[in-house]
């Protein structure tokens, strides 16, 4: 059986960036928290774990003084970063470059849209770690839209600027602005697609890998929303498509007759996770 794995798959640089911050800073300290996962998946958390990195809520959070707390590329809310001032908590800043100047755009046109009477929409998931510090930025004065059809929750009389969570399927987005457009009455949309590039350029790549082989596995973290979109990419050109979270939930009778495998996976997903997929399927 023919067993390959997908070289454009793994961590992107936001996530590489945080996990490298926090293994630097555990080489000289015991116990570094992470404000939430630092990555969503579960074995790379576990691992990190084993070094000392401890995950933590924001329910924690506000409880904390006088100790060290990572901030993970998903990015913070400014309430996160005044509390640390008043409690002596030193932050280890991993916020990916391009949530951070997301961040700033967002809060720019919050202002200008509390001037104008107008309305701020952030195309994301509610309660995702992403969408939650963009809203932070505008003092949460902004309309969280998670799906194309949820346009006619903004008020069509009045100006319009739209922005996406990193991580979003950039189809979605466009049916969205579309929808918004046709909706409006006021003549003022500014849409602006603000996807990474680093998560959205896989989409066609993984569209070609996954014709490829007979069978594919994607190996994912079940709160990943980047895993989820590609893996979803990958289902609709193969249909033997197959989620997994550890080599543990692969199952022998998925390759009954299969010559040819792909092993593909998210942003969040590490490279050893999907080597180690590779070798319990060499090990049937």
């Amino acid at each position: 059986m023919l067993i390959e794995i997908d070289q454009k798959s793994g961590f992107c640089f936001g996530v590489v960036n945080a996990i490298g911050k926090a293994e630097e800073t555990l080489i000289t300290e015991k116990v570094l928290y992470s404000l939430g996962q630092i990555v969503h998946n579960e074995q790379e958390v576990d691992r990190l774990q084993k070094l000392g990195l401890q995950t933590i809520t924001h329910e924690k959070f506000f409880t904390l003084n006088d100790c060290k707390v990572l901030i993970r590329a998903h990015g913070e809310p400014p309430s996160t970063y005044e509390y640390a001032r008043k409690n002596n908590i030193t932050l280890i800043d991993a916020t990916c470059p391009v949530v951070l100047k997301l961040q700033q755009r967002v809060k720019t046109a919050a202002e200008k849209m509390k001037a104008e009477n107008g309305q701020l929409v952030i195309f994301g998931h509610q309660g995702h770690a992403e969408v939650s510090g963009l809203a932070g930025q505008t003092d949460n004065e902004v309309i969280i839209l998670d799906d194309p059809n949820d346009y006619t929750k903004t008020d069509p009389t009045r100006p319009i600027i739209v922005f996406s969570q990193t991580t979003k399927s950039v189809n979605d987005f466009n049916e969205l602005t579309q929808n918004i457009r046709k909706y409006d009455q006021s003549g003022r949309v500014e849409a602006h697609d603000t996807i990474c590039r680093q998560v959205s350029n896989r989409v066609p790549h993984l569209e070609e890998f996954a014709v490829r082989f007979d069978l594919i596995i994607f190996v994912g973290g079940r709160q990943s929303s980047n895993a989820q979109v590609l893996f979803d990419v990958c289902k609709k050109k193969n249909d033997r498509t197959y989620f997994i979270s550890s080599p543990e939930e692969i199952e022998p009778k998925w390759f009954e007759g299969i010559e040819t495998v792909g092993i593909c996976g998210a942003t969040s997903t590490p490279q050893w996770l999907m080597e180690k997929a590779a070798e319990c399927i060499r090990d049937f």
